[in-house]
């Protein structure tokens, strides 16, 4: 079963318990995705799905972090309910360590040394994490071994 047809599966459960909170957020990502779909023009597959789940649950954890400093407890909870109900569809993400050996191995690989080879690297290192660490992470990592 996809991703997109588990989370559909979800959004019928939700309907039938009456989760608001679960329909709001199946329906909100399952709206991306129908989007995503329309603008590219195919049907997506797992790891494009994953990655619209990878934005979603960014900007729910940005959204938490700006409650949490200004202070709006009913924001922040709507927010912590949304990631824990989005996080179930990624799959398990890469520690800071197993992302640093990888990108280690790609730079060894490719023979990068300075920060002008961060391009070649990430080109190499994306297609093996993809989905598995946020590109944030991955692009801060890539930096901080070529500095």
């Amino acid at each position: 079963m996809s991703i997109k047809d588990n989370i559909n599966e979800k959004l019928k459960e939700a309907m039938k318990n009456h989760d608001e909170d679960g329909k709001r957020v199946y329906r909100m990502i399952l709206s991306s995705v129908k989007f995503a779909e329309k603008t590219t023009g195919k049907e997506l597959d797992d790891s494009e799905v994953t990655g619209i789940l990878q934005k979603e649950l960014k900007i729910r954890k940005e959204s938490l972090s700006e409650a949490e400093k200004g202070g709006r407890e009913e924001a922040a909870a709507e927010a912590k309910k949304d990631i824990e109900l989005i996080e179930p569809f990624l799959p398990k993400q890469m520690s800071e360590d197993e992302l640093k050996a990888i990108v280690q191995s790609v730079i060894a690989e490719i023979g990068a040394s300075t920060p002008a080879d961060m391009g070649k690297v990430m080109k190499a290192v994306m297609p093996k994490v993809k989905g598995l660490a946020p590109n944030d992470m991955i692009s801060k990592t890539v930096k901080q071994l070529l500095s």
